[in-house]
């Protein structure tokens, strides 16, 4: 393993137990036996290691996400295929959805928050679009489709949260129950 890829996994790691904000360089550094040149070298800064740690699973989400998003009629299948894919993601990349989670909830202001809020922005579009699309069944999503995608996500989130605690556990019994849950609220 390189020392690029050496850090990114250890800081990873530090930010995901204890906070992107509460993390040092210094500490990044004593954890993947490097030194700080080498770290600034590869990432210029905290933050641009921040932004390498979030760019890549983030794409993969998205793709994967807009693949999910693919609309043809069948709201409760379509709706399946995101909760699925949220869930199989997070599964796969804990440490990485741990983080994305702390980081949307941070201040506003936070450097953090500044990074996550465009890769969460275009998810939130992606659902939405969903909704949008589905007022054609279903006309009384009709204006609510904001409403809509944000009540998915953050149910799936929740779920997410609750697993990443080992409360819950990321599976299709969890996937049926969620989306079942959430279909009672939307078409009434």
């Amino acid at each position: 393993m390189d020392n690029q890829q050496i850090i990114l996994n250890q800081a990873l790691e530090l930010f995901a137990a204890r906070g992107y904000d509460a993390v040092g360089v210094q500490e990044i550094v004593e954890q993947a036996g490097i030194t700080k040149p080498t770290l600034y070298h590869y990432f210029g800064s905290k933050l641009g290691l921040l932004q390498a740690l979030l760019s890549a699973p983030n794409d993969i989400l998205l793709d994967e996400l807009e693949k999910a998003c693919a609309y043809h009629g069948d709201l409760p299948l379509t709706l399946t295929h995101i909760t699925s894919t949220y869930f199989n993601f997070a599964a796969s990349h804990r440490l990485f959805y741990r983080l994305q989670l702390a980081l949307w909830l941070a201040p506003r202001d936070s450097d953090g928050f500044q990074l996550v809020e465009d890769y969460n922005r275009r998810q939130y579009r992606l659902v939405e679009a969903v909704f949008l699309q589905a007022t054609a069944e279903h006309g009384n999503m009709r204006g609510r489709q904001r409403a809509f995608a944000s009540t998915l996500i953050g149910m799936i989130n929740t779920y997410i949260s609750l697993a990443l605690n080992n409360h819950a556990e990321l599976n299709d019994d969890l996937v049926w129950l969620a989306v079942r849950q959430f279909q009672y609220g939307i078409y009434s």
